[in-house]
């Protein structure tokens, strides 16, 4: 069975996000993909650029084999708030507590990340088959939101690790042998529930049917949103399927000023392509106009392609100096952003404003880190590892290369 297919769409706000997933939703549909476009967009906005509101309670077709749903965050933290309340009653009653009425609830910090995520698994769950374009929130918080369900999976094994869930038969014995009370039957089963829900919308986020397509307004301060995102996003295993120059200006105008604009903008794609690595942007020019159905159908978006994406690679170099080498793809990551700590079994990596930990090889789990370098031209982050000589048996050579 073939992975479910997501089409993640950034960039920095204000540069046109919204219409190139729009216009990417419809491209695909055109192509003969039966698509689904989940934007969290004001529904004005939407009913500007679709040519109607699909509103919050299911798909609704905008066009031939293209479906929309526009996801109300602040609707969908009510109806959270009001079932939690619901299953708390008997707790907040015999404290006294009252409940908070409907409209009083606003709300929280989060509430649109988790109301995207919740989407995204529910259009999968209902079509597994379709192709499903979401409008992220602008960078940096759209790559967080993709580095999120793994992150808290990673908490929640920290604070509930699978083997001591997998051991609660013996939970009766530990609690005598430790004298102390151990975490009830509820959180475990509650910890095993959490665990296989962010592990199914981590597969949808990171999984091999997940990219991520870019768009920027060429500016430097555009481009700089997308080289730290470029870096972002390798760090966390998402590739990058295409980036689309939005509003680019007609090269040789009369006009001295909008030529030099125009040219500016070319320079800076450059730039961004020899500095990231990234796809040659496609182009779409600047309408002078909002963007209506009209134009949306018009605009050339091509449909979504299969990305490339580079995994870690881990060099035996103990023959000759000594060293195991862990190779990093991290392009658009610059050295003043970059920043490296070991604890116990793993590497945390941070690059920008994003941050990893990263769970190492075997046979780095028993070196200790030597040095580490980043290349400019490649955007690749190599880390030295030199064997420990405490804990590097003979034997420990056969693991060398071989996953943790």
């Amino acid at each position: 069975m073939s992975p479910a297919r997501t089409l993640f769409v950034t960039g920095p706000g204000g540069d046109g996000t919204s219409t190139v997933a729009a216009a990417t939703a419809l491209a695909a549909a055109r192509a003969g993909q039966a698509a689904l476009l989940l934007s969290a967009e004001p529904p004005a906005r939407l009913a500007a650029l679709l040519g109607a509101d699909p509103g919050t309670d299911g798909p609704a077709e905008v066009a031939p084999g293209l479906t929309a749903v526009r996801v109300d965050a602040a609707d969908r933290f009510r109806a959270g708030a009001r079932a939690a309340q619901r299953h708390l009653r008997p707790a907040l009653d015999a404290v006294g507590a009252v409940a908070l009425d409907d409209d009083e609830l606003t709300e929280l910090p989060g509430a649109e990340t988790a109301a995207l995520l919740t989407a995204l698994f529910a259009a999968h769950a209902a079509d597994p088959g379709r192709l499903v374009v979401v409008d992220l929130p602008p960078i940096p918080e759209g790559v967080r939101l993709l580095a999120l369900p793994a992150q808290l999976r990673r908490y929640l094994r920290r604070l509930l690790p699978p083997e001591r869930r997998a051991a609660r038969a013996l939970r009766p014995l530990l609690a005598q042998l430790a004298g102390v009370p151990l975490p009830g039957e509820g959180l475990y089963a509650a910890g095993e529930r959490w665990d296989a829900g962010l592990t199914a919308v981590d597969g949808l986020v990171a999984g091999p049917g997940a990219a991520v397509r870019l768009v920027l307004d060429p500016g430097e301060r555009s481009a700089a949103a997308l080289r730290a995102a470029r870096a972002g996003l390798a760090l966390h295993g998402i590739p990058v399927e295409a980036v689309v120059a939005n509003r680019l200006l007609p090269a040789g105008s009369s006009d001295p000023w909008l030529a030099g604009l125009a040219d500016r903008q070319r320079a800076v794609l450059d730039a961004l392509t020899r500095s990231t690595g990234l796809p040659e942007p496609h182009q779409l020019p600047h309408l002078g106009r909002d963007i209506g159905p009209a134009e949306l159908a018009a605009l050339a978006v091509p449909p979504p392609g299969d990305p490339d994406l580079a995994e870690p690679v881990l060099e035996d170099r103990l023959a000759d100096d000594g060293l195991l080498v862990w190779h990093l793809p991290l392009p658009g990551a610059t050295r003043d952003e970059l920043a490296l700590v070991r604890r116990g079994d793993e590497l945390i990596v941070t690059t920008g404003p994003f941050r990893r930990a990263l769970p190492l090889p075997a046979a780095l789990r028993r070196c200790t880190v030597a040095g580490a370098a980043l290349e400019r031209e490649t955007g690749e982050l190599a880390v030295r590892f030199a064997p420990d000589p405490d804990r590097w048996p003979e034997r420990a050579l056969r693991d060398v290369g071989q996953p943790g």
